[in-house]
C-alpha cells in the first residue's frame, strides 16, 4: 500500500509539473513587423553555433536546424533582430523540475513576438529533457509556440499532454553555469516555482 501511494505521487507530481512548464497565449506585444513566423526554410537542415550572453557572461550554444527547423528558424530571426537582448527570464523552477523560462519580452509569461507556430519538433521520447537542453514553452495547443523557451539546467522529466512534449532546438555546451548561479538562489517567492531571486538577463546572441 505505502508503495502505491508513493508510486500515484510520483504520477500527481509529474503531471503537474507538465501543466506548470505551459505558458499563457502569445500576444502580440513584440515585434509589431512581425505578422508570421520565419520560414523553416531558415533553418537550413543544418546545426548553428554560436553565443547566447546571460547575465553578462558567454554561454555557447548549438541550435538543431536539422530536427527542429521551425523552432530554429524563430529563434535566429529573433536574435538577429536583438529581440531576446535585454529581456529577463522570469521563470524559475527547482526542486529537481530544474528549468528556467526566458525570452518573453514583457517579463510576465503572457508575451510573445506577435506570431505563433508549430507544430512540436524533436521532443524526447522519454520525456527527459537533458541537463543543457534549450526547448521551447507553449500552452496546450502544439501550434502556440513564440518566443519564450527554457534552459534545462539539471535533467528534467516532463510528462506530455495530449498535445505531445516540448520542442527541443538546441543545448548549451558551454557556460551554463550562468544559469546555475541563479538557480542556487532560488525563487522571489520562496517556492519551487516562481520568478528567480537574482537577476535574470539575456544579451546577444549570435550564431552561425
Amino acid at each position: 500500500m505505502v508503495a502505491l501511494i508513493a508510486a500515484l505521487v510520483v504520477v500527481i507530481v509529474g503531471i503537474v509539473w507538465a501543466v506548470l512548464v505551459l505558458i499563457p497565449e502569445t500576444d502580440s506585444s513584440g515585434d509589431p513587423d512581425a505578422v508570421a513566423a520565419p520560414d523553416a526554410s531558415k533553418a537550413q537542415s543544418r546545426e548553428w553555433t554560436g553565443t547566447m550572453e546571460f547575465n553578462g557572461e558567454t554561454m555557447d550554444v548549438t541550435l538543431f536546424g536539422d530536427k527542429a527547423p521551425a523552432a530554429v528558424a524563430s529563434f535566429l530571426h529573433l536574435a538577429e533582430t536583438d529581440f531576446f537582448s535585454g529581456t529577463t527570464c522570469h521563470r524559475l523552477t527547482t526542486g529537481g523540475f530544474d528549468i528556467l523560462q526566458c525570452g518573453d519580452p514583457t517579463a510576465t509569461g503572457a508575451g510573445g513576438p506577435g506570431y505563433e507556430f508549430g507544430p512540436i519538433e524533436n521532443a524526447p521520447s522519454d520525456n527527459v529533457y537533458q541537463r543543457g537542453t534549450l526547448a521551447m514553452a507553449r500552452t496546450s495547443s502544439p501550434n502556440s509556440h513564440g518566443s519564450q523557451f527554457f534552459i534545462v539546467y539539471g535533467d528534467t522529466s516532463i510528462g506530455r499532454d495530449a498535445a505531445g512534449g516540448y520542442t527541443v532546438f538546441g543545448e548549451v555546451n558551454g557556460g551554463l553555469d550562468a544559469v546555475e548561479k541563479v538557480a542556487d538562489q532560488g525563487t522571489s517567492n520562496g517556492q519551487q516555482d516562481g520568478p528567480p531571486a537574482a537577476p535574470a538577463v539575456l544579451g546577444t546572441m549570435r550564431f552561425e
